[in-house]
């Protein structure tokens, strides 16, 4: 699991698939009163490469701030993110052979032959991260937005950054929640 872990911090959310973003929200919460914030320690303290967790942290307070939020000591939420990756494999099998009709005006039959079948295994690994704000009051969430995409381990750090902002910003896009 560590190993796992120790993938994501490379680059969380580099990769060539598409990304797939999701959210949830306790429908009892008017978010309309929710104007400050705060990270849990646990989320500035993530199991990840320092490098990729400055780059998650500061994105989510680009957005928290495009949303109207401000960072307090006594928040209404408090920002908790985790990664979790996920290791996968594809499997792709190509057959190709000899063998078909043969046959005239009178006869007609299957000829025999040979085929062969490869099976191509690609391993890779899915990186998803969850944002969650948790309400300071009643210490339960109230909103959780999560992202998770294919991971492109040779990505630069530029490629990275990007791609954790991009992440980051269409998790955003499902807040505030249309109820």
């Amino acid at each position: 699991m560590k190993n796992l872990i120790a993938i994501v911090a490379i680059c969380v959310l580099a990769g060539c698939s598409s990304l797939k973003v999701s959210y949830d929200y306790d429908n009892q919460v008017n978010f309309g009163t929710l104007k400050t914030y705060a990270f849990t320690e646990e989320s500035l303290k993530l199991p990840i490469q320092d490098l990729d967790r400055s780059r998650i942290v500061k994105a989510v307070e680009n957005e928290m701030t495009a949303e109207g939020f401000s960072k307090s000591e006594n928040p209404d939420v408090l920002v908790d993110l985790h990664v979790k990756a996920e290791q996968k494999t594809e499997a792709t099998a190509t057959t190709s052979g000899a063998g078909g009709m043969y046959g005239g005006p009178w006869r007609y039959g299957y000829g025999g032959g040979f085929s062969t079948t490869q099976v191509n295994y690609h391993n890779y690994v899915v990186g998803t991260l969850f944002v969650n704000m948790v309400s300071k009051t009643t210490d339960k969430i109230v909103w959780q937005g999560r992202a998770s995409k294919t991971i492109d381990e040779d990505a630069n750090p530029e490629k990275r950054e990007t791609n954790i902002n991009y992440a980051v910003k269409q998790i955003f896009t499902k807040y505030p929640p249309k109820k």
